[in-house]
């Protein structure tokens, strides 16, 4: 009798476990940012996006800091508010983030000209375009 009681128990503290499926796999992480530019602007953003972020993305890619990045052009407006480009970088998980400052500054550097350069470049976009959120976003996959 003793053993039934702990055969059941066991299976009572284990079912739960054992018979809750997961909805779902996680997959990479997103690090997305939605700006809004200054009406006028958006071609001295793009531009700035083109010379300066494109080069220093591609090679944040070649190197394995990135897995990817992509930028989206809202083509609708719900308010005077709302944002206009999507900026989202792509890490393979959580993990690849950690030092991901230190590990960007050499490239930086190599990109931009340094640390100089890159908070004038900084100032200049201020002065364009604002950020109206930047999330982390975990990319799930339904099984």
């Amino acid at each position: 009798m003793k053993n039934m009681f702990l055969l059941v128990a066991f299976m009572l503290v284990l079912a739960p476990a054992v018979l809750a499926q997961e909805h779902y796999t996680e997959g990479p992480v997103w690090r997305t940012s939605l700006i809004r530019v200054k009406p006028t602007a958006m071609d001295a953003y793009l531009t700035s996006l083109r010379q300066y972020s494109k080069p220093l993305l591609d090679e944040q890619k070649r190197s394995g800091m990135i897995m990817d990045y992509k930028i989206f052009l809202k083509e609708t407006r719900s308010s005077p508010d709302d944002w206009d480009l999507c900026l989202a970088i792509e890490y393979k998980n959580h993990a690849a983030m950690d030092g991901l400052s230190a590990k960007g500054e050499a490239i930086r550097d190599k990109i931009l000209g340094g640390k100089p350069q890159a908070q004038q470049l900084s100032e200049k976009r201020a002065e364009i375009r604002e950020t109206v959120s930047s999330d982390l976003l975990q990319e799930i996959f339904l099984k």
